[in-house]
């Protein structure tokens, strides 16, 4: 035998409880826990879960537990009952609120479980006990392995325990199997609705209040999606297009990007628009990020002009620095993010005239779409 708890333990409401970790959810329903029951000290009529009463309303009790390799002899207690209880997982005894706990250590099966109770009445007629007042009730909760069986009150002598035997054998039969697995049902769809309709709305604030196309709706996270929430008949269209076309059209949108910032015409550079456009490695200086951009930013050559920076509030973003990442974008391996990366970067560099940028992919789109 182990004595697994002993001594003074806090109740409040005159309940505690055991948990299986592993158990059905617990939501403190008494007449669930006492449902189709005779007893109604020890409410085990949910799976995983033993409901508890004590005399003593509010304030410690006397309580031990133990566990049991086979049945004890019977203490002589005034008030015992017993019931069936299953454990699966960590199984413990736990006070109202959950303040205090303590490991049961029960191994996973199945287990007979006497509750014991001396002094009830007692502890009713104090209804709470203050620190440094004697103990008035106290109570033996015993485990031992064996198969289910149904609940019984061995003894009865308090008259507390008889109003809560009364109201247990008062209350409506548990809900059968079928009518469990409908309830669980109805809960898994009302969920499920619930989760459907939260993401519909979040959907909504996403888009403005109007939903997209689904196709691009369906699109991941990434740039082409952020994009389509300024133009989404132009994102729906090129993902109609299929892939090799949204590559095609991601390389002509590094080409209008660099033809608007006057970076074409720069020699270096335009040796990587050749290789974007012919599928090939992009030449150095492009095979190394950083060590492109510290050329772009020293070379004399490249034109230097200034645009309105995304959001509006500056006029002095180097337009070149806002095209440049066009070319990266667009050799992306990934056609809906190249095109994606790749219009961003373009739209950076029309500024203020996004108008006609996004007119002329729309050219270059239907262009391509038509070849």
């Amino acid at each position: 035998m182990r004595t697994v708890v002993h001594g003074d333990v806090h109740v409040h409401y005159g309940q505690i409880y055991v948990h299986d970790e592993r158990g059905a959810p617990f939501e403190g329903d008494l007449a669930a826990c006492f449902a189709g029951q005779r007893n109604g000290l020890c409410g085990a009529a949910v799976p995983g879960h033993l409901f508890l009463i004590t005399g003593l309303h509010t304030g410690e009790v006397g309580f031990t537990a133990e566990v049991h390799p086979a049945e004890p002899p019977d203490g002589g207690a005034e008030d015992v009952v017993e019931a069936s209880f299953r454990a699966e997982g960590r199984t413990v005894l736990v006070t109202w609120g959950g303040e205090d706990w303590w490991d049961l250590e029960l191994a996973p099966g199945d287990y007979r479980v006497r509750y014991s109770g001396t002094a009830m009445d007692a502890g009713r007629a104090r209804d709470t006990r203050l620190g440094g007042e004697p103990r008035q009730d106290s109570y033996l909760l015993q485990f031992w392995p064996a198969p289910p069986a149904a609940d019984v009150v061995v003894r009865r002598t308090s008259e507390i325990a008889a109003y809560w035997h009364g109201f247990a054998r008062g209350l409506p039969p548990p809900p059968t199997a079928e009518e469990l697995a409908k309830r669980a049902e109805e809960r898994r769809r009302a969920e499920e609705e619930a989760r459907a309709k939260a993401r519909h709305e979040q959907l909504l604030r996403e888009w403005g209040g109007v939903l997209p196309p689904p196709a691009v709706l369906e699109l991941p996270p990434g740039s082409l999606r952020q994009f389509a929430k300024a133009d989404r008949e132009l994102v729906a269209a090129a993902i109609a297009a299929g892939p090799e076309v949204r590559r095609a059209l991601a390389r002509r949108v590094a080409h209008l990007a660099f033809g608007r910032a006057r970076l074409d015409g720069v020699r270096w550079i335009a040796a990587g628009l050749r290789a974007l456009d012919e599928g090939a490695p992009l030449p150095s200086p492009f095979d190394d990020w950083t060590a492109a951009w510290d050329r772009l930013l020293s070379d004399p050559e490249v034109p230097r002009t200034l645009v309105r920076t995304p959001d509006g509030r500056h006029d002095n973003a180097l337009q070149q620095a806002m095209a440049f990442p066009a070319l990266f974008a667009a050799a992306h391996e990934d056609s809906a993010e190249a095109l994606g990366q790749a219009l961003s970067a373009a739209e950076h560099t029309y500024g203020d005239d996004r108008a006609r940028f996004r007119a002329e992919v729309r050219a270059a789109l239907a262009e391509l779409t038509a070849s």
